[in-house]
């Protein structure tokens, strides 16, 4: 076989289609996002505006969390040194990990390397150790959990997006198998948030296991940042609560939080948890500091929603179309990969605006969008200089009238 003319071939193929990625080179300054350095090919920069950050509340330039991190380096070097099984638990995952547990209300969490690890690591190991199980999964569920589903090699149900009947009739169907519920609380490319109360309860009726993702709500939602859960009282009733520190709280790594008998088991089987290097410990300590701050600070939220409610009011005063949510994300519709593209690059090269195109397979061909998530850092002016160029290009490219 010809390897190269084959991936040469494909690649042609995505680029022809407009789902060709390109990476911006961009270099965050601390202390000034979201405003950050794109380094050009020709070796020049200029400065641009992100809007598409899942830094959702700038917490990772925070003086807290950057002071936490820098504190762990000096007193405990770079790295962790190897996994946790061989080269032992640093104090600081232990502290993280009491940190989450109390966050989420539960009796223990378990530390992984990414939030698609967790996931991964946790469904997978769920699925293949309990025997006879069954995944029940909402057939909107991010890659990560896909593939742990997968990996699990358990039978799968899928079950209507935020469907809890649907999820009712196909729990009875399963009869008395082991089973487990998988969902997540905010979608990250519609913005939508699932009916949690309807789907625990249908769990429990079924005695089934909840398992809900919450990677883009942690810190976002509730009183303490515990996510949707916490904010609406349900998170005791859900068996296992997933999240990230790589988004709100501007970190890196992912965890579970569960039942102390639950994370001991994916603790003591789960191979993405067993073979890989731990977390650095400043990372964990980065990530401590910012929960600690967020479980007491309410500001950062309340100028988020504040943002996201601006931006929202002058996109439909301006008729830019964008989908309507409940969350903190703001699905800007184009309705074509080509001109998605183009509008995200016509607003980095004219506007200095730098929004990413979410093209298929992220999203069902023909919902090409701009994903654009407010933070509580964005100006005003950020704000009003965003509209203008939305409008002057959907004008430009007859966005609007593509979309309807």
């Amino acid at each position: 076989m010809d390897f190269a003319t084959y991936f040469q071939d494909r690649l042609a193929a995505l680029k022809s289609e407009g789902n060709y990625r390109v990476f911006a080179d961009l270099e965050k300054r601390c202390g000034s996002f979201p405003k950050a350095e794109r380094h050009r090919p020709d070796g020049t920069t200029e400065e641009v505006t992100i809007w598409c950050s899942n830094d959702y509340l700038g917490m990772g330039q925070h003086p807290d969390v950057v002071a936490a991190m820098v504190d762990a380096v000096r007193t405990c070097g770079t790295g962790a040194g190897g996994t946790r099984n061989i080269s032992g638990t640093n104090h600081h995952h232990v502290l993280l990990e009491r940190e989450l547990a109390d966050l989420h209300g539960k009796e223990g969490a378990l530390l992984f390397t990414s939030g698609y690890v967790s996931n991964w690591a946790a469904l997978s190991t769920l699925g293949a150790q309990i025997p006879n199980a069954v995944i029940l999964s909402d057939e909107k569920n991010h890659a990560s959990m896909i593939e742990g589903i997968r990996h699990s090699r358990a039978d799968k149900v899928l079950w209507k997006h935020n469907d809890w009947r649907d999820l009712d009739r196909k729990l009875h169907a399963v009869g008395d198998r082991p089973k487990i519920v998988a969902f997540e609380s905010v979608y990250s490319m519609d913005g939508d948030i699932a009916p949690i109360r309807e789907i625990v309860e249908v769990c429990e009726a079924h005695g089934a296991l909840s398992y809900i993702d919450e990677v883009h709500a942690v810190g976002m939602y509730g009183p303490r940042g515990g996510g949707v859960s916490e904010e609406r009282g349900l998170a005791h009733r859900i068996d296992v609560i997933e999240g990230t520190l790589g988004k709100a709280f501007g970190v890196v790594g992912g965890y579970i939080t569960a039942r102390a008998e639950l994370i001991d088991f994916v603790r003591s089987f789960a191979s993405g948890f067993i073979f890989t290097t731990a977390l650095p410990p400043a990372c964990a300590a980065a990530a401590t500091a910012s929960i600690r701050h967020l479980k007491t600070s309410g500001a950062e939220r309340a100028r988020q929603k504040a943002n996201v409610a601006r931006v929202r009011a002058m996109l439909d005063a301006r008729g830019i179309p964008h989908m309507k949510n409940d969350s903190h994300i703001i699905p800007v519709m184009i309705g074509d990969p080509v001109k998605c593209r183009m509008i995200s690059d016509m607003l980095m090269a004219d506007w200095g605006i730098y929004v990413q195109p979410i093209n298929y397979p992220t999203v069902p061909k023909g919902t090409e969008r701009l994903r654009i998530t407010p933070g509580p850092l964005h100006s005003a002016e950020d704000i009003a200089h965003l509209i203008e160029a939305l409008s002057a290009l959907f004008s430009r490219c007859a966005i609007a009238h593509a979309v309807a």
